[in-house]
This record gives structure tokens, sequence and C-alpha cells, in this order.
């Protein structure tokens, strides 16, 4: 028979709860009994429960104390104060503990019941609740799959995805999580078909396209921009759609959300290439034909990304915004962010203010190479959740809560997304043949035909050509891209990491959100 959950009762006087303890076994309770809070601890580090009732007034260890000790190990663990004592500032302590709830002795079995029953049933009805409406929802996310969405519709169904991957994570429901995603691989599956078949075509303006890096500003952004008005765009570099939802709530504390919307990345979904179309308001191939010495190739030495003011300054002429006041300021360490914080109302006096932001980029970057982030971020629920830790205590949200009563209105996008990778795919090239993991350009190329998407001729998808025989290629989905020397080390190594370059929902398709002080 299943249990309907585990409780640890710690009472010095547990012999006079023999009947309640009874009672509850009665009801499907398995329940343990300790005299005092030192077996208590003793018992926790050998046994999971689900719920600890816990006799405030214990002679040796008290309630309090024991409970203290418990929290230190277990913060998770709902404990139920159980006590003689009405006395405000032993509750206001317990409360402060953070106890599940409180019952005052002499206890009556159905109290006890009905505490148990708020704490461990609410978790498993919201699981419950979610895996229902998510398999009612599951044939829908499915039909919608299999009829040829378009551009729009994809955002829609991409959208619809993270908003059950946030839910699931939420109550802890690991089977259908599972489903998730597996439906989530076969959406990925089925963009990298729409986006094999419709890239070039939309790159060269022969079909309709989504908004792309290199018309973001000119459509999503220069129309609300006006003189006297504070705008700030704040380019966090990597931000997923799914890291923004985590940190939305942070936010729309101090803002009101007005639009929140998603567009595409270019290929290859990597900085140097989304983040300079993005500023530049034109593809990589262009911005090499009008800025031929700022511009810079993979193979290239130097920076490539330390013209985007430069470009920036070129489509604000382009789109008649030359008129006004802009500052432009790259965020690339925390000595950096407080000294942004510190200036932030210096800020106000600009027209426009871009912030590019660097840390969620730096995050997946040390995940890839320090083992004890692999451990912290194994995985996306624990990623989203470094994203939203380092956003809270950051400098950039303690700066824009310095201004959030000024009138002002926000802009937060990215340039592109990372996907986690799993699938490696062999890969052959010359030495002057990229490393990036998800994209790679050169000569003689050799790869699995199935496992990318090629461009012989860079330049139908506005890429420049770095040499004549320059071949692009895109790993799909959670592909990566190995040499066949040290293989087996190689696959070891980046498996499971997250990285950027490729064609999945996650790289591509991004947010751009516009907010205004409340």
């Amino acid at each position: 028979m299943n249990t309907q959950g585990e409780i640890l009762w710690v009472d010095d006087e547990i012999d006079s709860l023999k009947s309640q303890i009874l009672f509850l076994k009665n009801k499907g309770y398995d329940v343990t009994s300790v005299s005092n809070g030192h077996d208590a601890l003793e018992l926790l580090k050998e046994k999971n429960v689900d719920v600890v009732l816990l006799d405030e007034s214990m002679p040796g260890l008290t309630g309090l104390e024991t409970l203290s000790r418990i929290k230190e190990f277990l913060p998770q663990l709902p404990v139920v104060m159980v006590t003689k004592n009405e006395a405000e500032n032993i509750m206001e302590e317990a409360i402060g503990s953070q106890i599940s709830d409180y019952l005052i002795k002499p206890v009556n079995p159905n109290q006890v019941l009905l505490s148990l029953k708020k704490i461990i049933d609410t978790k498993r009805l919201v699981s419950e609740k979610t895996t229902q409406a998510y398999q009612q929802e599951f044939r829908n996310l499915f039909m919608a799959l299999s009829s040829n969405p378009d551009h729009e519709e994809w955002k829609e169904l991409y959208r619809k995805l993270i908003y059950w991957e946030l839910e699931m994570a939420r109550s802890d429901s690991s089977e259908m999580m599972e489903v998730l995603q597996s439906q989530k691989s076969e959406a990925n599956t089925e963009f990298y078909k729409y986006v094999s078949k419709n890239y070039e075509k939309w790159i060269s303006g022969k079909a309709e396209a989504p908004v792309f890096s290199h018309e973001l500003i000119k459509r999503k952004i220069a129309p609300h921009l006006e003189q006297g008005k504070s705008t700030f765009l704040i380019l966090i570099d990597n931000l997923r759609y799914d890291q923004w939802k985590a940190i939305q709530h942070i936010i729309t504390d101090s803002f009101r959300l007005l639009e929140e919307d998603m567009f595409y990345s270019i290929l290859p979904t990597a900085t140097q290439y989304s983040r300079n179309a993005l500023f530049a308001g034109m593809m990589p191939a262009d911005i090499e034909k009008k800025f031929p010495s700022e511009w810079k190739n993979d193979d290239d030495e130097g920076g490539k990304n330390l013209y985007e003011a430069r470009f920036l300054e070129g489509q604000l002429k382009d789109l008649k915004l030359d008129n006004l006041k802009w500052q432009y300021t790259k965020i690339t360490n925390n000595e950096d962010g407080k000294l942004f914080e510190d200036n932030i109302h210096n800020y106000l006096n600009n027209d426009l203010n871009v912030i590019v932001y660097n840390f969620v980029d730096m995050l997946s970057h040390a995940r890839t190479e320090m083992e004890v982030l692999k451990e912290l971020a194994s995985d996306e629920v624990s990623y989203r959740s470094l994203t939203v830790s380092w956003f809270e205590h950051s400098p950039l949200h303690r700066a824009l809560r310095k201004i959030a009563d000024k009138n002002i209105q926000i802009f937060i996008t990215t340039d592109h997304g990372t996907v986690r990778v799993k699938t490696p795919s062999k890969c052959v090239g010359d030495r002057a043949t990229t490393t990036n993991l998800r994209y790679k350009h050169g000569r003689n190329l050799q790869y699995e035909d199935r496992d990318v998407l090629a461009f012989r001729d860079p330049r139908v998808v506005g890429l420049p050509r770095p040499n004549v025989s320059s071949t692009f290629i895109f790993a799909k989905e959670d592909v990566f891209l190995c040499y066949p020397n040290n293989y087996n080390h190689y696959v070891n190594y980046y498996r499971n990491t997250f990285q950027h370059g490729g064609i999945s929902l996650e790289e591509m398709i991004v947010p751009i959100i516009r907010l205004e002080s409340k």
C-alpha cells in the first residue's frame, strides 16, 4: 500500500501520544517516533521524511534548538512545532526559523491530520494538477507541431513548451518532465527542418521572414525612442527565453511589463555574428563591406566585438535617430557593474543608454571549464536557478531599482541563446577551421550531412566568405561537432555543456521585452 507520507514525531512524552500515532497510521501515514532532539537529528541523517512534528519544550536540546539544527542541513524539510506555550516571542522565533505550521497542546488527532494534509497534499495536488493539465495540452502541442507552423506559430509553440517546463520544475513531476523533454526534443527536430528549408529564402528576401537580429532595433526598439525620455536597452549576452521567464518576477516588482515578444537570432547564433548584426542593423557580409577594417572573421586576430558602438552609431544615422543623445556601455566584470550602479543617475541625462551585460555568457563558458559549476548547473533547472541568483544580487538589478521611480522605459534582450549538447558528430577540417562546437567554417570540411545545415556559398545567407572555398556548417538540435583526434576525451568533456552557434529553439528564438516605470 502506498504511504500518505513519512512522519517523524519528536516529543519527550512520546508514550502519551500513542493513540494519536495509531490514528495517523490508520490514515496511511508511516510514523517514526523519538523522545529527544539528538535522536531526531541522528535519524534525519539516515532517513528521508516528509514532515517533522516537533515538541517545543523538551529537556536537553529544546525544540527551537533542534529546529535550527534541522534547518542547517535540511532547509526545505517542513517542520510543525507542537507547543504548550502560546507566548508570542516563542512563536515569532519559530516562524522566523521557517516552521510550516504550529499546533497547541493538547493536540487533537484531526488537527494533526489537517496540518499534514495541508503540507504534504498541497505539493502532491499541485503536481497532479500540473500533470493533468499538461496531459490535456500534450495532444494540442503535438497537433501544432504536425501542422507546419509558420515563424510566428513557432514562437508560440516554444513559449508553451517553456511554460510547461517551468510548471513541471515547480511541481517536481519527474515522469511528466521526461515526457515534456521528449516533446521538446521532437519540436527541435521539426524546427531544424523548418529553418533548413526556409533560412536562405528569409535572408535573401524571397519569403516572409521573422524579425531577425539585424532588424531588431529598427523594428522593435526605434519606434519607441524619443528625445527627452530616457530609454535603457539592456542586452544580456546569451539570455534564453526560459531564463528571462525565471527572472521576470524580480524585474516586474519594480517595472510594468508592456510587451513580451521574441525574435530570431541569425546564424551562426554566436556573439560576433548575431550581436554585431543587431547593433549594425545589417547582416555580417554587409558589415564587412561597409566596415572592412572593423569586421573580424573567426580566424582573424583581435577581439570580434570591439566596434559595437561604431556599428550602432551607423545604424542610428541610417534610422535618422542621430539627434538622440546616447551612450554605449559594456559590462564584463563586477567592477564595471558596480561603476554602472554608482553612476546610474547620470545615465538619465541620455535619451538612449545601451548596456551590454556579459554575465550569462561567462556562466555558460565557465560551466564548461569548471567542475564545480558543472555540478551547480547540471541541467536546465539549475542553470536557470544560477541565472536567477546572479540577477537578484547583481549590480544591474540594484541599479535598475535605484531608478525605478523615474519616468523611463527599458528594453531587455539578448543576442542568442544556448542549447545543452548531448549528441557528438564527427567533423574534419584543415588547420584554419574554426573551433566552435555548434558551427564551423573552413575549406575541405568533412562532416555528417544528416547532422548539419551547410552553405557552400555563405554569401547567400548574408555571411562573409573568408576565402573562396569556405563552407559554413550549423549543427542541428543537440549535436556538437568533434574532431576524430582524441574523440572520446573531447566527447566526455563537452557533452551536457551549454553551447551556441547552431540551430535550435533555445539558441534562435530569444526574448525582446519592453517595460516602463510603474
